[in-house]
């Protein structure tokens, strides 16, 4: 039941992130654990495949050493959707953790 309350978290993340510098998968997967997000590549891939296919992200390759690594950073729709899901993270942290 959890998980699904989560995954809504780790989108956040990822655009929050994707919004600061391009993220790939291993690198932002690290990032998650952080925050205590244990994620496999089953899980983190879907994930970022869907934000880009509703182009909240957009993906670029790379060669890094050798290989190509997808980094994927937000979109002009990414970050106005991350504006408006800010101010209802803050309505609900007020609502749920400041109101009695």
């Amino acid at each position: 039941m959890f998980k699904d309350f989560f995954l809504g978290f780790v989108k956040i993340h990822i655009l929050y992130h994707a919004g600061k510098e391009p993220v790939y998968g291993t690198g932002i997967m690290e990032e998650l654990g952080r925050h205590g997000y244990k994620l496999g590549p089953g899980t983190l891939y879907p994930i970022l495949h869907k934000l880009e296919k509703e182009e909240y992200l957009k993906r670029s390759d790379r060669v890094v050493n050798g290989k190509v690594r997808k980094y994927y950073s937000i979109t002009p729709m990414g970050e106005e959707a991350l504006r408006e899901i800010k101010e209802k993270i803050l309505e609900l942290v007020n609502e749920v953790v400041y109101e009695h």
